[in-house]
């Protein structure tokens, strides 16, 4: 089995160090339309199943790194300096540092300013746009150019949904059986539906109590709803690919919808239990079901969090945005 340093020294291989100046780099938020939850390998990050995403536009983050003249690190986060020992300080260190030490131990500090235009840690995809964004900096910073392949590899070290992010459109994340994940990357679909529309309610901008990463394993330790997880994302990609193809909204937002709360139903039957639904959560999801049964076209998902995206046609947006005012409309 291989550690995360010797997959990324795997991918980058030798390398003579070239240091550029400043360099900034964005990657958007996605949100799986069919989702993974449980990992084949915890150390690599791989999933058990495939997925298949969706970005959210200008919504995401964007990264930049510089030469830090003391020699320290500095990661910034929205403008805040962060200790080095907050649990968000040390990821990014830790994922810095499997590059650094692939690069003949290059140890000269570095200054990390990351800026979120979505909640962090709240189940909306914060952690796949800060990991795709600092993966694409780190690529730009020491002039290694990575493919997208690679690169999507690399982002998947951070989080899994990153490996997702680091493309627009919508995006298929293979699950691979590789024991060492080099057939677990992401790649674009060659499909696009720009009457597909996405809004985003904010339930809560605060950090969830339990993390995707804590979540998905004890989901997968003690759920006994999770056997069936695996089936479950097999049929729905089928449904999905197939919706995406045809552009066939009915299919794609009940297909994503009923992903979602199976995901859920998941988690909650987890031992202890998991909930990251707060009641506004469960009260949207009753108004969406409520509405689609008078007339309205209108689908939900919802990643590991309170917050809820919805999926509509953009024929629909006012009729939508009347139903939910403060539905921020996504920008693809």
């Amino acid at each position: 089995m291989l550690t995360k340093s010797e997959f990324v020294k795997q991918i980058l291989g030798p390398q003579s160090l070239m240091i550029s100046e400043a360099i900034t780099a964005f990657a958007p938020a996605n949100i799986a339309l069919v989702k993974y939850w449980g990992k084949r390998d915890s150390e690599l990050n791989l999933p058990v199943t495939d997925s298949l995403s969706i970005d959210l536009g200008d919504l995401g983050t964007e990264t930049s790194i510089e030469y830090s003249p003391d020699g320290r690190d500095y990661v910034i986060l929205n403008g805040n300096v962060l200790d080095l020992n907050d649990p968000f300080a040390v990821k990014v260190i830790n994922f810095i540092d499997l590059f650094r030490d692939a690069i003949s131990n290059y140890r000269t500090g570095l200054v990390i300013i990351t800026n979120n235009n979505i909640p962090t840690g709240a189940g909306v995809a914060s952690s796949a746009s800060g990991f795709a964004a600092l993966t694409k900096t780190l690529d730009k910073y020491f002039d290694l150019r990575l493919t997208d392949r690679e690169l999507s590899l690399l982002a998947n070290l951070g989080s899994g949904s990153a490996s997702r992010s680091i493309f627009k459109g919508f995006v298929y994340r293979h699950a691979g059986t590789d024991p060492d994940g080099m057939d677990s990357y992401s790649e674009p679909l060659p499909y696009t539906w720009p009457e597909l529309k996405i809004g985003l309610i904010t339930v809560s901008a605060k950090a969830k109590r339990v993390s995707s990463r804590e979540g998905m394993e004890r989901t997968v330790a003690t759920s006994p709803l999770y056997k069936q997880w695996p089936q479950q994302v097999k049929e729905d990609m089928e449904k999905m690919l197939s919706a995406i193809k045809e552009k066939d909204f009915e299919l794609l937002g009940s297909t994503a919808e009923n992903n979602a709360l199976a995901m859920h139903r998941c988690i909650q039957s987890s031992v202890p239990p998991i909930n990251y639904f707060e009641p506004e959560t469960v009260a949207i999801i009753n108004k969406v079901q409520e509405q689609r049964k008078n007339g309205l076209p209108l689908y939900l998902t919802i990643d590991a969090g309170p917050n809820v995206k919805l999926l509509y046609l953009e024929q629909d947006e006012e009729k939508v945005k009347s139903q939910f005012p403060d539905m921020r409309v996504v920008n693809r």
